[in-house]
């Protein structure tokens, strides 16, 4: 009985060891070639109206309902949404927009959890396609609070 004991108790301060020693931050980086110039891509991500004809997100609940403020496109563009679970509800602004190279958002998400994040669409001409890398960095929430 006390072998078991001690090495549950092992185990346990072995995984808090692991979780204390894990980043406070994160940072996801993915990339896609696309078949067309920068300039026909670019306008797809700096319009957020745009945004339901290609995002994945919109797939997950169509039913979501999308508000748009400020300017139609580029810096100041803010686009808040509320749906399902699989969506949730927040906020996006455009912070920075270079045109056919990047665009920067803040991403204020609201429910299910609560976190601000910073992406971003950086478009690179490859020949005849368009390489755009997306990236979103931010803190790492491990808190039950931010979960309603």
């Amino acid at each position: 009985m006390i072998y078991i004991l001690v090495f549950l108790l092992s185990a346990l301060a072995i995984l808090l060891m692991v979780v204390a020693m894990q980043p406070a931050t994160f940072h996801v980086t993915r990339s896609l070639a696309m078949a067309a110039a920068p300039e026909k891509v670019f306008v797809h991500v700096n319009d957020l109206h745009k945004w339901d004809g290609w995002s994945p997100w919109a797939k997950l609940d169509p039913n979501a309902k999308n508000y748009f403020e400020g300017p139609g496109a580029g810096v100041g563009a803010t686009m808040r949404w509320e749906g399902n679970m699989k969506v949730g509800s927040g906020r996006m602004t455009i912070t920075e927009s270079q045109p056919n190279e990047f665009v920067r958002f803040r991403l204020d998400f609201l429910k299910p959890m609560q976190a601000t994040n910073i992406a971003e669409f950086i478009f690179r001409a490859e020949g005849n396609q368009t390489n755009v890398t997306w990236s979103m960095s931010g803190k790492i929430i491990l808190s039950a609070k931010s979960w309603d």
